[in-house]
Order: structure tokens, then C-alpha cells, then sequence
């Protein structure tokens, strides 16, 4: 069984995280320009075994795709070019930059440190993953 990598898309930045070989725990990874994503997953991907990408969807409360969405498209089609053997999964994302920002307070971050974007961007990924994996669970 292989590794589930969740990406928190952002148009500067992506928050990764990644499951251990059991997955069982979501960790996260460093964060990585935009820019610089499709190189990053094709290198992790091929040191190690990936199963699934879950990518972050953003939503509005309504359910509806928010305005950061049609931002995410052309990455998706690139990667179905890249990796076309890779399952790639959606995941509602709604919420998980909030978590996050609540997750390193109650973490006890100092203000300096909390208003590291790449920070939140890992955890809100982390978050997105722990989310998948729970909601994917056999239990």
C-alpha cells in the first residue's frame, strides 16, 4: 500500500502532506511555490510510493466552487498529462485555512510564527488529509 499525498493549492504556494506507508497519520511536508509543484511531485513520487493525490477543493459555505478554484483546473489537467497513472481525488477544503489558523494558536505559536503563510498552508494540508483519511476510513 502506497502513500496518500494531500495538496493545499494556492496561486504562490502549496501547502503538502503525506501519510506514513500505513496511513494511518497525515504529516506534513515542506511548503512549495506554485511554480515549483509539478517538479516537487514528480521527484516525491518517484522516491516514494504515492497511491493518491487528494487535492483540496475550495467551496463557499453554499457548496458552490469558490472564486480559487478555476485556479486549480489547469494545474489538474497538467498533472493528469504528467502522472497519468496517478488517482487524484477532490476533497471539500472549506474551512481548513480557519482550522489551521485555530490549530497553531491552541498550539501556543507566537503571533510572529502563526503569520508564517507556509506554516498555515502545511497545516491546512494536514488537515485536508487527516479529513480524507477519516472520512475514507473502514471503520
Amino acid at each position: 500500500m502506497g502513500r496518500v499525498l494531500a495538496i493545499d493549492y494556492g496561486r504562490k504556494r502549496c501547502g503538502i502532506a503525506v501519510t506514513d506507508p500505513l496511513r494511518i497519520s497525515a504529516n506534513g511536508l515542506p511548503t512549495v511555490r506554485t511554480c515549483d509543484l509539478m517538479a516537487f511531485l514528480c521527484d516525491y513520487c518517484g522516491r516514494e510510493a504515492v497511491d493518491i493525490i487528494v487535492v483540496g477543493e475550495p467551496k463557499t459555505v453554499r457548496g458552490e466552487d469558490s472564486e480559487s478554484a478555476r485556479y486549480i483546473a489547469p494545474f489538474l489537467r497538467q498533472l493528469a498529462k504528467v502522472m497519468p497513472e496517478m488517482k487524484v481525488e477532490r476533497f471539500d477544503e472549506r474551512f481548513t485555512s480557519v482550522i489551521a489558523h485555530r490549530a497553531m494558536i491552541d498550539a501556543g505559536l507566537s503571533k510572529t510564527r502563526r503569520q508564517d503563510k507556509g506554516l498555515a498552508d502545511k497545516t491546512a494540508a494536514v488537515i485536508i488529509l487527516t479529513d480524507w483519511l477519516n472520512s475514507n476510513s473502514i471503520l
